[in-house]
C-alpha cells in the first residue's frame, strides 16, 4: 500500500508540473500571436487652411495634418487609406462649417460610397457639426476616403474636421 501511495504521490507532482508547462507554452503562444499581430490607427485632420470649398466637382478630400499614423496606413499627401492587412476596421468623419453653402462628405470603400455626413445650407446658421462613423471589412490594399460633394464646404483649422481608423480585428 505504501508503494502505491508513493506512485500516486509522485504522479501528482509530475501532473502538477506538466499543468504548469502546459500553461506556460499557452502563455507564450498568446505573446507571440499579439505580437506578429499588424498595428493600424491613424488620426488626420483637414490642416490649416480655414474655409475648404466649395468646389465645382465631387473632390477626394485631403486631411493634411496627420495626427496620428501607427501603421503608415494613411496618406496625408493623397487622402487614401490604404488597409496593410485583411480585417474589420473602425472609420469616423468629422466636420465643422457654417452658413452657406452646407456640407456633405462621402466615406468611401474603394469606388463604393459607404456613409455621408450632411449638413443643409443657413442663411442664419454661424456654425454646424456633423459626423458619422462605420465598421468596414476590408481585404488588404483596400482603399478608404472621404470625397467632398460638389458646391459644398468645411472648416479646415483648428483640428475641426477630422478622418480617423483603426484595425478593430485582424482576419
Amino acid at each position: 500500500m505504501c508503494e502505491e501511495v508513493t506512485e500516486l504521490l509522485a504522479l501528482t507532482e509530475k501532473l502538477a508540473d506538466l499543468e504548469t508547462r502546459l500553461k506556460n507554452s499557452e502563455n507564450q503562444i498568446a505573446e507571440l500571436r499579439n505580437k506578429g499581430r499588424t498595428q493600424v490607427i491613424f488620426s488626420a485632420e483637414a490642416g490649416p487652411r480655414g474655409d475648404i470649398g466649395p468646389y465645382n466637382t465631387e473632390t477626394t478630400f485631403i486631411y493634411q495634418r496627420v495626427i496620428t499614423n501607427i501603421g503608415n496606413a494613411y496618406s496625408g499627401a493623397t487622402g487614401i487609406f490604404s488597409a496593410p492587412v485583411a480585417g474589420v476596421y473602425y472609420f469616423t468623419i468629422f466636420h465643422h462649417a457654417g452658413g452657406k453653402p452646407g456640407t456633405e462628405l462621402y466615406l468611401y470603400k474603394n469606388s463604393q460610397r459607404m456613409v455621408v455626413t450632411q449638413d443643409h445650407p443657413a442663411v442664419h446658421e454661424t456654425a454646424h457639426n456633423g459626423g458619422n462613423a462605420v465598421f468596414l471589412q476590408l481585404n488588404q490594399g483596400d482603399q478608404v476616403y472621404v470625397r467632398m460633394s460638389a458646391n459644398t464646404h468645411v472648416w479646415g483649422s483648428n483640428y475641426h474636421t477630422t478622418f480617423s481608423g483603426f484595425l478593430v480585428s485582424q482576419m
